[in-house]
């Protein structure tokens, strides 16, 4: 039976204090996603908030990310408008990897099995040149390997092999781009 009651925030560390937390949450909900807010200002932000970034990444605008101290992109990285990195865990974007609109990263999750539901996250890795289509989302532990797809709408709950497409209807190997 679940006792919700009985959570607690046992074994989750955010990385930094409240106000560090609370200034990021006012910047990213005023300029951060904001039209208006140049794609450099943003890796500019995501910077001085601790993420590391490479050179030649285009961040569009309404991304949302939780914890930018817990994010590592490579260069030539796109995010597209509206996609969300949930990152409670840390999340790795390897270099030319295209991360679509609206597609979520999704680092936390829950031990369904634990009347108290604790947290059980992991990190997300992203291996260089792969894709994360539109609206797709990748949970908790998961990495997408080199060239790698995960098509728009699926879900992906364990690892995909470098150069595989996966897709609703399964998964099957891709052309090396190289």
């Amino acid at each position: 039976m679940r006792d919700l009651t009985a959570f607690t925030l046992a074994g989750y560390d955010k990385g930094r204090g409240r106000l560090v937390q609370a200034l990021w949450f006012a910047v990213l909900n005023t300029l951060f996603m904001a039209w208006f807010c140049p794609a450099r200002l943003r890796v500019a932000l995501l910077r001085a908030f601790g993420a590391r970034i490479g050179t030649g990444v285009l961040i569009r605008h309404r991304v949302r990310v939780l914890w930018p101290w817990k994010l590592t992109v490579g260069d030539h990285t796109w995010i597209g408008e509206g996609a969300w990195i949930l990152n409670l865990e840390p999340v790795t974007l390897g270099s030319h990897v295209c991360l679509s609109q609206e597609a979520l990263l999704c680092t936390g999750s829950h031990d369904h099995r634990a009347a108290d539901f604790r947290y059980r996250n992991a990190p997300v890795t992203v291996a260089d040149g792969a894709w994360i289509a539109a609206r797709a989302t990748v949970l908790a532990g998961v990495s997408v390997g080199r060239h790698a797809v995960v098509a728009a709408g699926t879900v992906l709950d364990r690892d995909l092999p470098e150069l595989t497409l996966h897709t609703a209807a399964g998964r099957r190997p891709v052309e090396d781009p190289a």
